[in-house]
């Protein structure tokens, strides 16, 4: 395989001088860099991914790092990710929680993964860390942006959407079609955007004259899992609800599949909605009603943001996405059977 060096021994100039011609960096005369260019042409040489590292003082990489690499959340967005820097001839190194310590110590550790693989720019989606770890990242978390969190000493470069409103959405779609009497599947109380939205979903409803503190509320993880284990909890307590709503749409999937295994219609007995709208939302049965949250448009600019700081472009960056419901066939009106309220205590559940 041919070297930078059979390049110049070729062409008849220095290394050096091969090297800028290879590098795009610094001036050579017309007639060297035809020399040098006809001998790549002629020698079939391609630089390594290492060499183009060394010449340009570039890696060409972004590191990204996720707290899981499994679902239907993170896969969507690494997609995006993906998508965009290989556009803009870049390429991508992903590292995910793993190991023995706590979520935190594993975001850290996957963090320097990245660090120590060279990349230019880091993307994280985290909200373990402390302000503290994110100070201990100087001077690389000039090349950072994050995700779905925002730090106050790193507020410039953080994205997210607008978790609050998200919740008030929820709240407001099952308010509209007649809902009262609500069971709702929270997420870990430990993410700070899920005590967001279910804390919004909440007030609405009191808004609306909903006496909260007597729904049936339970936390799960997440995961599909999550929200078979809470529906079936919930059928089994025999509480009275006319509606679920669970704070994902993986959780809201689980839901729906106790649901149909336990013989209850929805939405014509009990309606369910999400959140999230990820693609897998469209294509559950029945199709599931969710909050759109703009997450294409939040990695778009968080994308945007980091290309600028790491390679000196000029790409457009604003913030604020817009967020929706999508209507789908799991939500309906409150049926004419439905339970009269407080025909029974509703009761809390905290069970993981």
């Amino acid at each position: 395989m041919a070297t930078i060096k059979d390049v110049a021994r070729l062409a008849g100039v220095g290394l050096g001088t091969a090297s800028r011609v290879v590098s795009g960096r610094g001036s050579v005369s017309p007639a060297t860099l035809a020399r040098v260019k006809a001998a790549i042409e002629q020698l079939g040489f391609r630089p390594s991914h290492a060499a183009r590292s060394l010449l340009s003082g570039s890696s060409q990489m972004i590191g990204v790092y996720i707290p899981v690499l499994s679902g239907t959340f993170y896969t969507p967005i690494l997609q995006i990710i993906d998508n965009e820097l290989r556009m803009a001839g870049l390429h991508m190194v992903v590292a995910f929680g793993a190991g023995l310590g706590g979520a935190r110590q594993q975001a850290i550790e996957g963090i320097d993964f990245l660090i120590e693989r060279g990349c230019d720019g880091l993307i994280l989606m985290t909200n373990v860390l402390q302000e503290e770890d994110i100070a201990a990242l100087n001077p690389k978390q000039t090349s950072m942006v994050v995700l779905n969190h925002s730090f106050d000493s790193i507020a410039d470069r953080c994205f997210t959407v607008d978790h609050t409103l998200g919740g008030k959405m929820a709240a407001r779609a099952l308010l509209d079609h007649g809902h009262r009497q609500i069971a709702v599947v929270s997420g870990p109380a430990s993410l700070p955007d899920n005590v967001v939205r279910v804390d919004a979903f909440m007030e609405e409803l009191r808004g609306a004259g909903v006496e909260v503190e007597k729904l049936w509320v339970t936390e799960r993880d997440f995961s599909p899992a999550g929200g078979w284990s809470a529906a079936k909890e919930l059928i089994e307590s025999k509480t009275p609800v006319t509606a679920i709503f669970c704070a994902n749409d993986e959780m809201a999937a689980g839901a729906l599949s106790y649901l149909q295994e336990a013989g209850i219609r929805v939405p014509h007995e009990l309606s369910v909605i999400g959140y999230d709208d990820t693609p897998s939302a469209e294509f559950s049965a029945p199709r599931l009603t969710t909050v759109h949250m703009p997450w294409r448009e939040m990695t778009q600019n968080g994308i945007n943001a980091l290309l600028n700081r790491c390679y000196d472009l000029q790409r457009p960056v604003t913030r604020g996405y817009p967020v929706t419901m999508t209507l789908r066939a799991s939500l309906a009106a409150i049926p004419a059977s439905a339970p009269a309220a407080g025909a029974k205590p509703a009761r809390r559940s905290r069970k993981a």
